[in-house]
Parts: structure tokens; sequence; C-alpha cells
């Protein structure tokens, strides 16, 4: 199996609404994909009908070699992970009374905890009770509810909006190791940075329609203008068009030793986003 995702014509309406509209895209095994988009541009949506919570009105989706119409089955909330704004905690509970019942209810070993509280940094906290936790905190229990049964896939809805950079980045660096060891991950976000460290490939969605779909590298190529802009060491900033009649004045500058700092030109995937649809990716 090529594909661990594989969407074809999905169209869902709500009323006279059209909340995704024809969209088509594969999740290949293996990799880190991001759906990028603003505030109701269908990102929650397609999660729920990737994960069986909502069907979709039209078009084929096969989740893991299993069709939409089997995604109540046990056998396929086995193998996925999600977390999402619908996931919940037992607020009376302590952290690790709120994992072990998860680690029950999945049959994954009790010692699937520790690991997974190192992972999202949240082993000093094992033994405190969930409505006592910040809301980064509590952010953190649901990813390691969301991994504690090591699901082949994992979708993940704004998996760091309530974290500090530090906790962020040790999150990243958890997926990446989950990733590596085969997990696939289906991630949406606000977060370009995010987006750009962590995925393989990205999706934008807008208006429930897919506007661009490749890797970050890929894009931020495509969109660039391959302008080199040039800071002297005297304050003066240039902006040199990629084109063999400029290669002189490249050559003067660097060979009088003006040059300070040089880069081409590379648009960040926010500023993609916001020329490709005309919105700001908030």
């Amino acid at each position: 199996m090529d594909n661990t995702i594989e969407v074809k014509g999905m169209r869902k309406v709500f009323g006279q609404n059209a909340a995704i509209k024809q969209v088509s895209f594969n999740v290949k095994k293996g990799e880190i994909f991001g759906l990028l988009g603003p505030s109701g541009s269908g990102k929650t949506t397609t999660i729920k009908i990737l994960t069986g919570e909502l069907g979709q009105t039209s078009g084929n989706v096969t989740v893991l070699g299993i069709n939409s119409n089997r995604f109540g089955t046990s056998d396929f909330k086995s193998k996925i992970g999600i977390l999402s704004d619908n996931s919940a905690l037992y607020e009376r509970l302590t952290v690790y009374e709120n994992l072990k019942l998860f680690c029950k209810l999945y049959n994954a070993p009790l010692k699937q905890i520790d690991m997974i509280l190192r992972e999202v940094n949240m082993e000093d906290e094992r033994s405190k009770t969930v409505s006592k936790l910040s809301k980064g905190m509590k952010q953190r229990v649901l990813l390691a509810k969301a991994l504690i049964h090591k699901p082949d896939l994992v979708f993940l809805d704004e998996p760091t909006s309530a974290l500090d950079p530090g906790n962020m980045t040790q999150i990243h660096r958890g997926l990446q190791k989950l990733n590596e060891a085969g997990t696939t991950i289906f991630l949406t976000t606000h977060n370009m940075e995010e987006a750009t460290e962590l995925c393989d490939r990205v999706a934008f969605l807008h208006n429930g329609e897919l506007q661009e779909l490749d890797s970050p590298a890929a894009l931020r190529y495509k969109y660039s203008t391959h302008a080199f802009h040039v800071e002297t060491f005297s304050g003066v900033r240039l902006v040199i068009e990629n084109e063999p009649e400029n290669a002189d004045q490249i050559r003067e500058l660097i060979g009088n030793g003006q040059v300070k700092a040089m880069h081409t030109d590379n648009p960040t995937l926010g500023q993609i986003f916001q020329k490709v649809t005309g919105k700001e990716l908030v």
C-alpha cells in the first residue's frame, strides 16, 4: 500500500453550503502531510470525514486500505490516533490514570505511559489531576492519548496551538521520531514555520478547495522571484534580478568586499498562501 489516505472527488454539503468541493489528494505511507488553511476553510471537516466522525456527501475516501463505509469499525479505530477539537480527558482523574484508561481501551501495554509522557514532557505531572493543568499541559496529555497505542496513522488538528516555544520544539522532535519509526502523520496547523519544518508535503485549502499541493521547498521555489537580496557593509540594500546581465554587478560587489549578507528571494509558506488565495492564514 503506497498511499495511507486516498481521496477522490470528496464533497461535503451542509444544507445549501458546500464546505468541501470536489477535493482529491493522496497521503503517502510514512509521510508527514500538512493541510493548511484559515479558519472556515474546511480543514476540520476534512479530518472529521477521514476519521469517520462525518460522512462525505459524495466521492470516495479510503484510509489505511479501509473504505469510508467501514470507518466505524473497531479495527479501523485501533489503527488511528486523533487529536482534534473534540478530544477530551477525564478532568477528575490524574494524567497517569487517564492514560492508563486509554491503554486498556486500546490494549496497549502500560509501559507505554512512561515513554509517551517523556515524549510530551509531562513526566513530572503524571500524578496531577487533569482539572489542575494549564491549557498547554492538557494539550500535551491529549497528544499523549492520541499516540499511546502506537497507531499507524495520526490525525493532529492544531496540535501545538497552546504550547510555548520550548514545549513546541520537544513535541516536534517527538513527532519526527514517531514518523521515523513508520507512523504517517496528517497535520493541520496555522503555524507556517511548523509546517515548513515538519511536513514532507503541504496542501493549501481555501473555501473548500485545494489551491496547491507540493513540498514546502518546491512551493517556495515555484513562487520565488529568484532575485538576489544584497545588504552591504555600508547599510545599502539592493534587489538584483537573477539575470546573466547582472552577473558583473554581483561579482563587483563580492570582489570589493562590500557584501555583508546575500540571499535569493525565498517566500514563506504564509506569503505563498496569501498570494495564492488573497487571504491571511489566520
